[in-house]
């Protein structure tokens, strides 16, 4: 199970990699005109990483991962809605900045994390790195938190324009499902699901740098 663990770490970090390189090559070459095509140009492997994080929530069901599974499942089911629901779903949020700086921040905390966990699955425990992993997720999750919450913002003119997603059950139901108020709704579960998100990093911080242990593994 560790070298499964190990090889799916590795996996993932190869993929964020190639991302954020991806992303801070073509910043660099092309300026601020790199920022209208990010979702054209790695919006595929982005969406392959993030389905593939779902295993995670499998991982530790099954007891191979000892994270807890709230949490867990909170910041993957975040990305999931935000990235394949919103964004992917329209084409005219695409193209906005805030997809950019959504998967920078991403980005910016998976490559950190899996390069943590590689590590700490071969019993390889770098002070550093491990004060890295506890503490950047602290300072970037809230960030990409509201990131999410304002691409959520940017699209509901389009769900309402287009009807995407929402559903009318014609008679005798005679019910309806207005998806820009589901959305609207989703912004208040995002919000209060950072606030048990953020107490779990936390305490993780605390466990592992707060006691000076730093061989404590974070799956």
């Amino acid at each position: 199970m560790n070298t499964y663990l190990f090889v799916y770490d590795l996996m993932q970090f190869c993929g964020h990699s190639w991302i954020f390189t991806n992303m801070i090559i073509r910043f660099m070459s092309f300026g601020k005109d790199s920022l209208a095509d990010t979702f054209y140009s790695i919006g595929l492997v982005m969406r392959l990483c993030q389905l593939l994080s779902t295993l995670e929530i499998l991982h530790i069901f099954i007891g191979i991962d000892k994270s807890r599974l709230f949490p867990r499942f909170l910041q993957i089911t975040e990305r999931i809605i935000v990235l394949f629901v919103v964004i992917n779903s329209q084409e005219e949020v695409q193209g906005k900045n805030v997809v950019c700086i959504l998967f920078f921040l991403w980005n910016s905390l998976d490559v950190v994390r899996y390069t943590y966990n590689m590590l700490a699955r071969t019993g390889i425990y770098y002070l550093p790195l491990t004060w890295l992993n506890f503490s950047l997720c602290i300072l970037l999750y809230p960030l990409s938190v509201l990131a999410k919450a304002f691409a959520i913002c940017v699209s509901l003119p389009y769900f309402e324009s287009f009807g995407t997603y929402s559903i009318k059950i014609p008679f005798p139901f005679a019910f309806s499902i207005y998806f820009p108020y589901v959305l609207k709704m989703y912004l208040l579960v995002l919000f209060i699901g950072m606030y048990f998100t953020i107490q779990n990093l936390f305490s993780e911080r605390k466990a592992h740098l707060g006691t000076g242990n730093t061989k404590q593994k974070r799956s």
